[in-house]
């Protein structure tokens, strides 16, 4: 988590997509449960059925800083994680819960202060209870993404962001670098030595383009060392 402390998902995925690695994003409505949270970590997948017992043998299997990552099928007629098992993943060391689906208990898991990610609340809980699936604690699908424990999840007020585990050291320090020149380029603005349009120098852009007109942006600012993504 230290080196994400200082980074954003935003700069994780353009880091993604300098490597060539494939943005795995969560659906846009999968925010954190409190403004500013921030979750890193490996994935701990489990799919729910209607009994939590699937989570508990996530948790008993997880190391300190995981994050479960709750697999509902993003139902919106019932939660699957409370604060019981809120307190019992922070009590493990977790280092947070992303839920794919609702969760109910809200005022008790923000008093609990483990960062969770869901669709939205509702007061019930599980309405029905299903054969537990084969591999039910292998894997887990959040949208269109299927998350195993080869992933790393990161999250932040931006959303989540799924990473392959043996490149997370890759895109950190990636990220890192796409945010120390970003951070110059908005210095330059702020400051009003340079603006954008004259750090990436757009009009060299526009007359390369007139003669090429296949030209993208994104060509011409790996040539200028430019950092935005588009």
């Amino acid at each position: 988590m230290s080196r994400f402390s200082a980074l954003t998902t935003p700069h994780l995925a353009d880091a993604c997509v300098r490597l060539g690695i494939p943005v795995r994003c969560a659906p846009a409505e999968l925010q954190s449960l409190v403004a500013g949270q921030r979750v890193f970590g490996r994935a701990v997948p489990a799919r729910h059925v209607g009994s939590v017992d699937v989570f508990l043998e996530a948790i008993e299997l997880a190391a300190p800083g995981d994050v479960l990552v709750a697999d509902n099928g993003g139902r919106r007629d019932e939660s699957c994680i409370g604060d019981l098992m809120a307190q019992e993943a922070a009590s493990a060391g977790l280092g947070g819960i992303v839920i794919w689906g609702l969760h109910r208990d809200t005022v008790d898991i923000e008093a609990i202060g483990i960062p969770l990610f869901s669709t939205g609340s509702i007061p019930t809980g599980p309405l029905s209870v299903s054969a537990r699936p084969e591999g039910a604690l292998a894997s887990a699908h959040v949208g269109e993404w299927t998350l195993t424990r080869d992933d790393w999840v990161a999250g932040d007020e931006d959303g989540v962001l799924f990473l392959p585990a043996d490149r997370v050291d890759e895109i950190l320090t990636t990220a890192e670098g796409i945010r120390d020149t970003e951070r110059r380029q908005a210095d330059l603005i702020r400051e009003g030595s340079r603006s954008l349009r004259e750090q990436v120098d757009f009009a060299g852009f526009l007359a390369a383009r007139a003669g090429h007109p296949g030209l993208t942006f994104r060509e011409h600012l790996r040539s200028v060392g430019g950092e935005i993504e588009v």
